[in-house]
């Protein structure tokens, strides 16, 4: 294929993308498979790195993410971000109405819709192409999260059809129930805090500093407002708008109503109070606009807010019962997890029975005691979460909750981590639920994926002394398994199921063929289900790439494994400890005899072949560049046969610095007497070799979502 071949490919696969992305997240119907899908993306990347020339800020490769912001700067909004008034009962909206109609003194009609409960933020177009995400602020200015925006699938990155040359889009970022519940879960098992519902968690995501990040977040937005100059506006009325932006690819609620009169509004706002339950995110009320656009200039503004719209707050989803019992749960790390067992109360259509207490602090802040009357909600949460006390209601003889010191399973004095609200266990090899759960991890579909065993069997397995561990995985035979059964109790927070777990014949030789197919899993996989502390699937990747097999990661150093790209010093200490056990070097040892991937697979392509001025040094890129950008400077080392390495050590061959080199760093560098080198200067060093075959400079490899998916590291939110 030739270059101008290249182009034409290029721009067909951007708009064969970007109508796939609309059928799936704006219209809900997909008309492709996920493989075909990635194929085409992945077509895509491979001519964008060969052609970098051709890469268009609206391509679908840019919502991957990949860039570092260090800071966002601060923006001034075209058009102020005013707030509404808010009223939380239905006479307060009947005076809103009053008001409206004995202005306009003509028949008035409204739209109603959903109020999310996210982050607002304002988009700019200009010819149909996505150029600029500002979050409200101040209302007058806001941060420029532009780069972290645009890995959120529903905002189009280029519109369809007409539209007018520039306007604003205003819109709420959500973070829906699904993606909460599993950065929960996950900062939950990590020992730290958790988020308190999903608008926190939605603006702690959306000023991550890595957009890569921000992309495995999976949030998502809703368009609800079109701005644009006065003179430019195509639209008569508020519906005809948003309707027209649907067609040109903006995600639209298809939850909104034309109402008449007031028995209208009360209709829809008493509709949603009950069916907001049944939502996939949070809505906090309803808001109420007067559609048409000349009778919104009549009515004009207030220093604060529109007198042309109100929003309608729904009362918080609670509930309210007594504290029967706490306990206390174990995970598969030794991170204890305070839960309360409460007296049987009706919140959100289902009975809740048990409420996440998260922590100590948790408990303490509450100054919780046994037997007191406690308000309940359920925002998303997987379980229910306790908001507050009843003082008034206090018995004088109740007893203060107090963290326990020793683990509940296995009676081993518990421990704290400085710098985390977690306490943990940590007999790691000793205490059945941490056993169980490594193995559960183990077995895990990303993981070794064997299939046909799950949380009931395992538990069956454990308690028959078959498996202490994952090693013993492998010594198991048909005759072991066959004929085991146990009636287990599963306890979803709701309520109670008993269901009985069997090895019939089928089962167990389904068991078995997996357990040995497991033995043929590649190395990354193999590593990322050891189960070590703070390494998820994305960092056992690029480990097992970088160091080639298990030996070489038992004895490398922390400063060694911190070289590696995404691995931080917390991660690194965690690699060191679980290795420093001479139980866990004799499991793995037992996998090695069973036959477990221990080393990664040689594939080395054709311009890895060659070492080039750069081979066999470790680089660390910081700063802002004129020329370049950071990406296609790592990628020339890359080309060049250097090593990109995050953080500096004694190894570290040299810095490339530009503008706004963070500080620490460049202490850092000189006080190992590591040599920092300007943009010029390593493009000096490069003079000669920095042109690909066709004469362009290297282009970076935007990441594909699975290469950036399941990453369980360290993740920092900033606010």
């Amino acid at each position: 294929m030739n270059k101008e071949e290249a182009k034409v490919r290029i721009e067909e696969l951007c708009k064969i993308i970007e109508n796939h992305n609309y059928n799936y997240y704006i219209l809900a119907q997909p008309t492709i498979s996920d493989y075909d899908f990635d194929m085409l993306l992945n077509e895509l990347i491979g001519l964008e790195k060969q052609y970098p020339e051709f890469i268009t800020a609206d391509s679908p490769t840019q919502r991957v993410g990949g860039d570092i912001t260090k800071e966002f700067q601060t923006v001034k909004h075209r058009y102020p971000m005013l707030s509404l008034s808010n009223s939380y009962n239905i006479e307060e909206v009947k005076d809103f109405i009053t008001r409206i109609k004995k202005t306009i003194e003509e028949d008035v009609e409204f739209v109603c819709e959903l109020k999310f409960d996210g982050i607002s933020i304002s988009l700019t177009y200009e010819n149909g192409i996505f150029v600029k995400a500002v979050t409200r602020g101040d209302g007058t200015q806001g941060d420029d999260v532009t780069t972290n925006v645009k890995t959120i699938r529903t905002i189009p990155l280029k519109l369809k059809g007409n539209y007018p040359d520039f306007f604003e889009m205003r819109g709420e970022i959500i973070m829906p129930h699904s993606s909460f519940n599993a950065i929960n879960a996950e900062r939950e098992e990590l020992g730290q805090q958790t988020f308190a519902n999903p608008r926190n968690a939605a603006a702690g995501t959306i000023k991550l500093q890595d957009s890569k990040e921000v992309a495995k977040r999976k949030l998502d937005q809703y368009c609800y407002f079109m701005m644009m100059d006065d003179d430019k506006m195509i639209f008569n009325n508020h519906y005809e708008s948003l309707m027209a932006a649907r067609q040109w690819g903006f995600n639209v609620s298809d939850y909104m109503s034309l109402c008449k009169n007031v028995g209208d509004i009360e209709n829809f706002i008493n509709y949603w109070d009950e069916k907001r339950k049944e939502l996939p995110f949070d809505i906090d009320g309803i808001v109420i606009k007067v559609n048409d656009f000349k009778q919104r200039e009549i009515l004009g503004f207030t220093a604060k807010s529109p007198r042309w719209a109100i929003a309608y707050k729904f009362k918080a989803e609670e509930a309210h019962t007594q504290l029967l019992s706490v306990d206390f749960q174990v995970g598969r790390h030794g991170t204890i997890t305070p839960v309360a067992n409460l007296d049987p109360v009706q919140l959100a259509g289902t009975v809740v029975k048990r409420a996440t207490l998260h922590n100590a602090d948790f408990i303490d802040q509450l100054d919780l005691h046994y037997d007191d009357i406690v308000s309940v909600e359920k925002g998303g949460e997987i379980i229910p979460k306790i908001t507050s006390v009843d003082l008034n209601k206090r018995k004088e003889e109740s007893r203060k909750v107090t963290f326990i010191t020793h683990c509940p399973e296995c009676g081993t004095e518990l421990v704290n981590i400085e710098g985390e609200t977690a306490w943990y266990c940590p007999n790691t090899l000793g205490c059945p639920p941490q056993i169980k759960g490594r193995i559960e991890h183990f077995i895990s579909r990303k993981a070794m994926n064997i299939e046909s065993l799950g949380e009931g069997k395992v538990e069956v397995l454990f308690d028959n002394n078959l498996i202490k561990d994952y090693s013993d995985l492998y010594k198991l035979t048909y005759n072991d398994i066959f004929g085991l059964e146990k009636v287990i109790v599963v306890d979803d927070g709701k309520e109670n199921t008993v269901r009985k777990v069997g090895f019939k014949e089928k089962t167990a030789n389904n068991i078995i063929d997996a357990i040995e197919k497991s033995k043929s899993v590649p190395f990354a996989r193999v590593l990322f289900a050891l189960g070590i502390k703070y390494v998820g699937e994305t960092t056992a990747k690029l480990i097992a790439k970088t160091m080639g097999n298990i030996d070489n990661i038992i004895n490398a150093s922390v400063e060694e494994l911190t070289e590696i790209e995404e691995v931080g010093e917390k991660i690194a200490v965690s690699i060191k400890d679980f290795f420093a056990d001479e139980r866990n070097i004799n499991i793995i040892n037992k996998l090695r005899e069973s036959g477990l991937q221990f080393e990664q697979e040689k594939k080395v392509a054709k311009d890895e072949e060659s070492s080039g001025v750069l081979s066999g040094m470790s680089i660390v890129v910081s700063g802002v560049f004129s020329t370049m950008s950071r990406d296609e400077i790592k990628q020339l080392i890359e080309d060049l046969g250097g090593k990109n390495v995050s953080s500096i050590s004694s190894k570290t061959s040299f810095i490339v610095a530009g503008d706004k080199m963070g500080p620490e760093k460049r202490k850092k560098a000189e006080a190992l007497g590591i040599e920092i080198k300007s943009e010029a200067e390593f493009l000096e060093i490069i003079k000669g070799q920095q042109t690909t075959d066709n004469g362009s400079h290297p282009s970076p490899i935007t990441p594909t979502p699975e290469s950036t998916a399941g990453v369980q590291g360290v993740l920092e939110f900033e606010f």
